[in-house]
C-alpha cells in the first residue's frame, strides 16, 4: 500500500563518498521520518539538488570532482536551502571558508547521531519559520493593499535602532535607509539582537536561540556569522558602529 504522507515528508540530500556514512545517516534519518537521497561526488550533489529539490543537505567537504566548499557555493546561487556541511575535525579554514560561502551549519567528525539529527530537526525548523512568515506577509500585504493605515501596519512590524533598520515583514535591512543584502541566517541574528538594544547576547545564546539547538561547544559559527553581518552593515569592520562586541561574552546592538 503506497504511503500517502510521503509527500510530506521532509527530504533530505546526503553527500558524501564514504557508504558506511551514508548508510549510518540513512538508517537513522528514515527512522526519524525523512525521505533520503543521496549523490557521491560534488557534480552528482548539484545535479540531484536542481533536480529533487531537498529540504535540507549534509554536505561532506571532502568528495570526489568537485569539493564540497565549491558545491556549497553553486548550490546557494541556485537555491536557498538549508546547507549542513560535515567534515573532520582539524579543518578549522575549511570550516571558516564554508560559513562565509553561505553554509547555515557545521558540524565535524567524529559526530554523535543524537547531535546531527539535533542539528537537522533545528534547521529544519528554522527554514519552516521562514517560509511560514514570508507567506504570511506577502498575505497580509495584500490584505492591506488597499487599507488607508497599511503604513500604520508596517511601521509596527520593523525594529529600528539609529541609523538601523529592519523591516520583519520583508526581511529587510536598510542603513541609512540604504538596502542591504543579507542572508536569512544573518538576519535572524541581527533582529534577536535589535530586539534589546544595548543587551549584551552571549555567543551561546546566540547559537541556542537563533540557530535553535543545545549548545555544542562551537561558538565559531557565531563569529563568523557576525564577521559576515559586520562586512555588510558598518563602513569600518575594524571600528564598528552598530554591532558592537563586548570582548570575552559576546555581542550587541548599539543605541
Amino acid at each position: 500500500m503506497e504511503d500517502t504522507n510521503n509527500e510530506f515528508k521532509k527530504t533530505i540530500l546526503i553527500v558524501d563518498d564514504e557508504k558506511m556514512i551514508i548508510n549510518l545517516l540513512t538508517h537513522n534519518l528514515k527512522k526519524e521520518g525523512y525521505n533520503v537521497i543521496e549523490a557521491h561526488d560534488g557534480l552528482e550533489a548539484i545535479d540531484v539538488a536542481s533536480r529533487e529539490k531537498p529540504d535540507l543537505i549534509l554536505l561532506d567537504i571532502m568528495l570526489p570532482k568537485l569539493d564540497g566548499l565549491s558545491v556549497c557555493k553553486r548550490i546557494k546561487n541556485m537555491m536557498n536551502v538549508p546547507i549542513l556541511m560535515v567534515s573532520a575535525k582539524d579543518e578549522e579554514l575549511d570550516k571558516i571558508v564554508g560559513l562565509e560561502l553561505g553554509a547555515d551549519d557545521y558540524i565535524t567528525k567524529p559526530f554523535s547521531v543524537r547531535e546531527l539529527l539535533a542539528r537537522v530537526k533545528a534547521n529544519l525548523r528554522k527554514a519552516d519559520a521562514m517560509v511560514a512568515q514570508d507567506k504570511n506577509s506577502i498575505e497580509q500585504s495584500k490584505n492591506e493593499e488597499n487599507e488607508e493605515k497599511s503604513k500604520e501596519v508596517k511601521r509596527s512590524n520593523t525594529i529600528k535602532v539609529g541609523i538601523l533598520t529592519l523591516d520583519l515583514d520583508r526581511f529587510e535591512v536598510m542603513v541609512n535607509d540604504k538596502v542591504v543584502d543579507l542572508t536569512l541566517r544573518e538576519f535572524e541574528v541581527l533582529k534577536f539582537l535589535a530586539r534589546e538594544p544595548g543587551q549584551v547576547v552571549t555567543r551561546e545564546s546566540l547559537l541556542e536561540k537563533v540557530w535553535g539547538y543545545e549548545y555544542y561547544g562551537d561558538i565559531r559559527t557565531v563569529d563568523v556569522t557576525v564577521r559576515r553581518i559586520r562586512e555588510k552593515i558598518e563602513k569600518d569592520t575594524s571600528n564598528p558602529k552598530i554591532l558592537i562586541t563586548k570582548r570575552g561574552v559576546g555581542y550587541y546592538i548599539a543605541t
